[in-house]
């Protein structure tokens, strides 16, 4: 593929990619060495973020009334507190680079690595904005019966710069249509607590990525921080449930992956979207 025919933002990128339809595209590779070496600074819109949680453990959990591992892969197991927290830093001070001063990064988390997160941000100096609870009305429950049943995820959205102006779609979150939220209610501000089903089976008909998120939590996410043709990052794409939110209403993707096997679902699912 010659440079010419891709994204403007993408013209001076080296890597060939390893997937492009129209404006999403897909590179596998490490995500910090990408974003350190190959996307220019002050690049980037907004940033969706769904980092290693970090809890491959070997415990278990219920998934569709069965007992299943809660293992994901190596890529999310621990290696200490100290190694998880330079990750997190890492990968954040590089995407600090290629956003946009008035651009924002949305990170989710459980309690295993978010508040590490949110230390590397503000370390940083982004602003956080909100964290939002995305409460799982149809969590698993937990097989120990020792603690509470865990039945959300945070989601930590902040800018760039402290001062900078970013996007945000007030009255759109205010008066839109928003069914799948059983908490929204008609013409009220939308709050921080966010409640949505897991994935849909329709969104995993290819196969799942084990932290797959739901289509209709990226929508939201998409509608309100960003604007047409603004240009969405995702380190950690997996599935690319991002790119096809961001696709669908008319945002340019760019996602970045070091497994093969869940860019080809990537694919998978944007070839099943009309463009």
């Amino acid at each position: 593929m010659d440079t010419a025919s891709r994204p403007k933002i993408l013209a001076s990128v080296a890597v060939q990619p390893y997937f492009k339809k129209g404006d999403f595209v897909l590179y596998n590779d490490d995500s910090i060495e990408f974003l350190n070496n190959n996307l220019p600074e002050n690049s980037i819109d907004m940033i969706f973020a769904d980092p290693p949680y970090n809890l491959s453990n070997g415990g278990f959990t219920v998934h569709a009334g069965r007992m299943v591992s809660v293992n994901k892969g190596i890529w999310d197991i621990s290696k200490g507190f100290e190694d998880d927290y330079a990750f997190h830093h890492r990968w954040l001070e590089a995407c600090k680079r290629v956003l946009k001063p008035e651009g924002t990064l949305w990170v989710s988390g459980t309690y295993h690595s978010i508040y590490q997160c949110g230390h590397a941000l503000q370390s940083l100096g982004y602003h956080i904005l909100n964290d939002i609870s995305w409460f799982k009305p149809n969590a698993s429950p937990n097989l120990s019966c020792r603690f509470f049943t865990a039945s959300h995820e945070t989601i930590i959205w902040a800018r760039k710069e402290k001062k900078a102006k970013h996007t945000f779609n007030y009255d759109l979150m205010k008066e839109g249509n928003w069914p799948e939220d059983q908490l929204k209610k008609p013409g009220l501000q939308m709050r921080s607590v966010w409640s949505m089903g897991t994935p849909r089976p329709d969104e995993k008909k290819y196969g799942k990525h084990p932290t797959q998120k739901p289509l209709d939590l990226l929508k939201r996410i998409v509608l309100s921080s960003t604007n047409k043709g603004d240009i969405i990052l995702d380190p950690f794409t997996g599935s690319s449930t991002t790119g096809i939110a961001a696709i669908t209403h008319g945002r340019k993707f760019v996602g970045i992956d070091l497994e093969k096997k869940y860019l080809d679902l990537s694919i998978k699912r944007i070839n099943d979207v009309k463009i």
